[in-house]
């Protein structure tokens, strides 16, 4: 009994030399833990209502804010955990061997994760702009994460990744609204060059989708042997742009003909 009686108080002084040289330690990592939560819960309200002001794409604030409160958060439990006494040494090796080895996994996955970030933030082209990347032209439709897909003007879907968009060239062809159409043609030089603007001109004021400014500009673009190229420069909407230039070739050639102006080809 004498010795249970000795037990007891020894683990009672343990306890009690603990709480006086841990307790303070401890009270002060559960204050610090319940705060920074607190703390960590009115930035990520914040962050949100920035994000909202400053237009940041829908599918990226929640991603964003969770990104940002679980770091957070994993640093205030560290924090705690070194104030309590914790330590850390053996868990920040483990945790650096497996970031170390999850980089070089994902090495490929994180670069278009990043890039879609970027793509995301700055928005070098958003979704509905007709862009040329990667060889391919098309509408944008879809921008994720990791990826971006574009459907082609023969409806052809390109799943592109990211890194590929962020690091080469990209051609934004809608994202000023118009587009110049530019037309070649070569005439003999029998043709009444005057009598080939009229036609040009009367084409451009009838053919609707041609806009009134920036203007047109008319003018021969070159000089050959067997005759001179007329070029014409007239301003259209963007979107539908191919559409656009192929009804105005067709309305041009129907009026060069009605004009009595051959084209090189084309039958007596």
């Amino acid at each position: 009994m004498k010795t249970d009686a000795n037990n007891i108080n020894h683990f009672y002084d343990k306890a009690y030399d603990w709480i006086i040289d841990k307790g303070p330690s401890v009270i002060l990592g559960v204050v610090i833990l319940f705060l920074g939560l607190w703390l960590i819960k009115l930035l990520g309200k914040w962050v949100q209502g920035g994000m909202h002001r400053k237009d940041v794409n829908p599918s990226l604030r929640p991603f964003l804010t969770s990104l940002m409160l679980i770091t957070l958060r994993i640093l205030l439990v560290l924090t705690v955990m070194q104030i309590i006494g914790i330590q850390l040494t053996f868990l920040t090796v483990l945790i650096g061997g497996i970031g170390v080895a999850a980089g070089l996994a994902l090495s490929g996955t994180l670069q278009n994760f990043a890039s879609g970030v970027l793509i995301l933030l700055l928005k070098p082209f958003v979704v509905g702009d007709n862009i040329i990347a990667q060889g391919q032209e098309g509408t944008v439709t879809s921008i994720q994460i990791f990826y971006t897909i574009v459907k082609t003007f023969d409806n052809r879907t390109v799943v592109i990744p990211n890194s590929k968009l962020s690091n080469e060239v990209i051609i934004n062809i809608s994202r000023e609204g118009i587009r110049r159409l530019d037309i070649e043609i070569k005439f003999s030089y029998g043709i009444d060059y005057e009598k080939v603007v009229s036609i040009f001109n009367k084409t451009v004021d009838e053919f609707s989708p041609c806009l009134k400014t920036p203007e047109r500009r008319i003018g021969v673009s070159a000089l050959e042997d067997s005759g001179y190229r007329a070029n014409i420069n007239v301003w259209v909407n963007a979107h539908g742009f191919t559409d656009t230039k192929l009804s105005f070739l067709e309305v041009l050639m129907k009026n060069l003909k009605l004009g009595g102006i051959k084209l090189p080809g084309m039958p007596e």
